[in-house]
């Protein structure tokens, strides 16, 4: 059996089941969420409604995200990981490059090609953490001690984490807490060190606050604020800086047990009335779109699949075969937690709204690469777990 034929059979189908369940649920879901988009006059001629053509491009970005699954899978992260320093110092050009850029969402554009640089940020930053923690030992022992990982993990996390900020996207910034927060964990570093580190932050979290965050975004603290007057029963303008969380919050609290159908019209959509942000329900607000139209069991189902496919990720980094993949799959997991939980959780006002993506889930082409890519490392992981079935590898 040839090698290659070897890697084939040993991918691990649960977790491409999982992955490509929810992108088809995606595609599913975006037809109903972009329907009141605008598109062009030979767009709406071609796919009947701006929701179809959302979707069918929805389609064509899942196709490049396959090939770069299965090509990022079948390829040792051995290898791969050689590629973590260009891969993070270019993305910290190009996202210096975006903050320069006259655009709502800091979008790039490379001839007909447009994408978003913030999320290869953090995907570059997961490979240079993994590596870096697992590599600097080996050159000498004093760059293992827990001081010099968790200066590793700062000094990487801390850019790309202040130009997102700086370009207002504050779901993309705090989406580097649980990433840093398991980096620390899986990394070794011992208890006292993380408490030491916790008390800093509980005491720096006022200064953030009422300092840093409102010369960054001055949409970042009024949102915190409205988020918390909403929760504490206050009034609110739900006219205004309100309307989104009030409705979107409703759509899903309104929902049922079976919604009231996928792409439903008529006075019980809130959607179809476009109370739903309409700009954005096929993205940050699509977790409403699903709870509306699904109900509590269609919203159930998914938060059950994205759980097992983070279950599943984490039993990969359970059999990795060194430090890397192990970490490689923990940090996937705390990303993929993170925009789960913020995306689901701003809908019922759980957290304010930021605007986040739902892995594999919204309609985001760079983004969905960039899952796929990553999901593409696990599945690497586990694939190349041991050269031979049954025995470890010595790295």
């Amino acid at each position: 059996m040839t090698p290659f034929l070897k890697k084939i059979l040993g991918i691990n189908w649960m977790l491409v089941l999982l992955m490509y369940a929810l992108l088809i649920f995606g595609v599913f879901m975006i037809e109903s969420a972009a329907r009141h988009l605008p598109v062009s006059a030979e767009a709406l001629k071609q796919h009947g409604s701006a929701g179809a053509f959302y979707a069918n491009q929805q389609k064509n970005w899942i196709l490049i995200g396959s090939v770069v699954f299965f090509a990022t899978a079948l390829v040792d992260y051995r290898w791969i990981r050689w590629l973590g320093v260009p891969f993070y110092l270019t993305s910290m050009i190009l996202l210096a490059v975006a903050i320069q850029v006259d655009d709502p969402v800091h979008r790039l554009h490379f001839g007909p090609i447009s994408f978003q640089p913030v999320q290869l940020g953090i995907s570059s930053g997961i490979v240079m953490i993994a590596c870096l923690l697992q590599d600097l030992p080996k050159l000498h022992r004093s760059l293992g001690h827990p001081i010099v990982r968790i200066a590793v993990i700062g000094i990487i996390a801390t850019p790309p984490f202040f130009m997102k900020m700086i370009m207002g996207d504050m779901g993309g910034a705090l989406v580097w807490g649980p990433v840093v927060v398991v980096a620390m964990l899986v990394g070794g570093i011992p208890f006292r060190y993380l408490a030491f580190i916790g008390m800093i932050g509980v005491g720096a979290v006022p200064w953030l606050y009422f300092i840093f965050l409102p010369m960054v975004s001055d949409r970042g603290t009024e949102r915190i604020d409205l988020w918390l007057r909403m929760n504490q029963g206050k009034e609110v303008d739900i006219t205004g800086d309100a309307y989104a969380p009030h409705y979107v919050s409703m759509a899903v609290g309104k929902s049922g047990w079976k919604g009231i159908g996928w792409n439903a019209t008529g006075d019980r959509s809130l959607h179809d009335k476009r109370f739903i942000p309409w700009a954005t329900a096929h993205n940050d607000f699509i977790f409403a779109v699903i709870a509306e139209e699904l109900g509590f069991r269609g919203s159930l189902l998914l938060i059950i699949a994205i759980t097992a496919l983070l279950i599943v990720c984490l039993i990969i980094g359970y059999y990795a075969r060194d430090d890397c993949g192990r970490m490689l799959c923990c940090l996937v997991v705390a990303l993929f937690f993170a925009h789960s939980f913020e995306n689901i959780g701003m809908c019922v006002l759980l957290m304010p709204i930021t605007g986040i993506p739902l892995p594999l889930v919204s309609y985001s082409g760079t983004f969905v690469v960039i899952c796929m890519f990553l999901l593409g490392l696990v599945q690497s992981v586990w694939i190349h777990r041991s050269d031979r079935p049954g025995l470890p590898v010595v790295d």
